[in-house]
């Protein structure tokens, strides 16, 4: 028996052995979302996703999405090291300066420069000079083409309120055709002509006169005006040197160097400039079909913790694999598996096997023979585990099928078959089980009572390859 708890415990890191198939995809439970309002499990692509707040992993400063925004999702006092992609930090050290008061006299003064703890480089290998505060004021590299593509950036900008302007007028034009044509066809002649002057009436109103189109005229004129890209038939030449100078590899820059910093792509290490670290997002995930929250973090940067967080692994029961014996094709070998009940109610789980036309079932590569009876597990207790008294008088366990019972977990016996000589021996199974919600909805001071379900979910478990015999 000892040795299958180790077995266990080492299972426990193998969870990509035991999949869940939620629609598309199979994944493990712990990697899976739980929606207590469909009842049906999600995976990352079967949810929404919602950005609650933009912050700085490394100074931990909150950030409003419109200043993210401004400052390209960057924070403003915190830099990544150039070369290697750490963070820097900031080093103090004394420097000489003259004395305002005696220029022939030196006085110490403390003076501030970046660094990288993990390659060594500093802001003083490129000749950015030192501050005298510890935070900010650093100098900033100009982007040589930042003009330019400002200038693009404001121009389609206004092009494409513009042609919002447009679709809108047009969509506008397009329902109160309708309209008129809908009044001709059901109203009597008398509406019928009253509707006719009405339209005849806003046709005129909406007619553009000379002043309207002069106010068109100031507001196509207002657009940002900018000038084609125009060919150069003369380039720059090579230098003279260029095939005698022996390269130095040391002082070349490589191609993920060259692509953190895509405005200047430096050629040569010493124009590495420092990076402003990158902001990091905290986001909501949401059901795409009942619209509810399925996880929500805090607002704190620091806290790890959620409001809300509805992982599948506590609300489904775990599938291990406890222990694998030597698996032959065609031959009958025993596997032990266990069951983990993560609700606080007592669960009845039903295993089923999959039909042969079943269309979820297309990676299974040997028969199994499940327990045909149901499997009852305990509810979920964390005093419970470290009880030592025996608890399992109350459960009538045939001892053919369930090998071991303690607490939350049972451990049974399945019998496989191998029915390919070659790859891994992979099962496929049902698993059903009955499911009560007891939590309380927002606004109720008592707790209703709602009915049991029962759900069911398809599930693949790989037990390893096939031994030669």
């Amino acid at each position: 028996m000892e040795s299958v708890q180790r077995v266990g415990a080492a299972g426990m890191l193998e969870n990509h052995r035991v999949l869940f198939k939620c629609k598309d995809y199979r994944l493990p439970l712990c990697e899976l979302y739980f929606c207590r309002h469909c009842l049906k499990i999600r995976s990352k692509d079967c949810v929404s996703h919602e950005v609650d707040s933009h912050y700085c992993p490394n100074c931990m400063e909150n950030m409003p999405s419109a200043e993210a925004k401004l400052k390209k999702n960057r924070c403003a006092n915190c830099f990544d090291c150039p070369s290697c992609k750490h963070t820097l930090s900031t080093r103090a050290t004394s420097v000489l300066v003259p004395s305002a008061d005696d220029p022939n006299k030196a006085v110490a003064k403390k003076a501030y420069y970046l660094a990288c703890a993990f390659c060594r480089w500093t802001s003083r290998d490129i000749g950015l000079k030192d501050q005298s505060v510890a935070s900010g004021g650093w100098e900033e590299q100009e982007n040589p083409n930042g003009k330019r593509i400002s200038e693009l950036v404001e121009y389609y900008k206004q092009v494409a309120q513009k042609e919002k302007a447009d679709r809108e007028r047009k969509k506008y034009a397009k329902s109160r055709i309708r309209l008129l044509g809908m009044s001709g066809k059901y109203a009597s002649q008398s509406a019928r002509r009253h509707a006719s002057l009405t339209s005849m009436q806003n046709l005129r109103i909406s007619a553009p006169d000379a002043d309207t189109m002069s106010l068109l005229k100031e507001e196509e004129q207002k657009l940002v005006r900018i000038s084609g890209s125009e060919p150069v038939e003369e380039v720059e030449g090579l230098p003279e040197d260029i095939y005698t100078t022996p390269i130095n590899l040391a002082h070349i820059t490589s191609i993920a160097q060259r692509l953190s910093q895509p405005d200047e792509q430096p050629a040569t290490t010493t124009s590495l400039h420092p990076i402003h670290k990158h902001l990091l997002v905290k986001r909501s995930l949401r059901c795409k079909e009942c619209e509810h929250n399925l996880s929500k973090p805090e607002f704190n940067p620091a806290s790890i913790k959620f409001k809300i967080q509805l992982v599948a692994l506590h609300y489904v029961p775990e599938i291990r694999i406890l222990s694998l014996p030597n698996l032959y094709y065609q031959k009958e070998s025993v596997v032990l598996l266990s069951l983990i009940n993560p609700l606080e109610e007592t669960t009845t789980v039903t295993l089923l096997p999959c039909e042969e036309d079943d269309a979820e079932d297309t990676e299974s590569t040997a028969k199994i023979v499940l327990p045909t009876q149901e499997l009852i597990l305990s509810a979920r207790d964390d005093a419970a585990e470290y009880d030592e008294g025996d608890s399992v008088t109350d459960f009538k366990d045939d001892p053919e099928v369930v090998i071991f019972r303690k607490a939350n977990k049972i451990s049974f016996v399945v019998k496989v078959t191998p029915m390919k000589a070659v790859g891994d021996v992979k099962v496929a199974c049902k698993i059903k089980y009955n499911y009560k919600n007891i939590s309380t909805p927002l606004g109720s001071k008592e707790e209703k009572e709602s009915p049991s379900v029962w759900l069911e979910h398809h599930v693949d478990i790989n037990l390893g390859p096939v031994l030669p015999s």
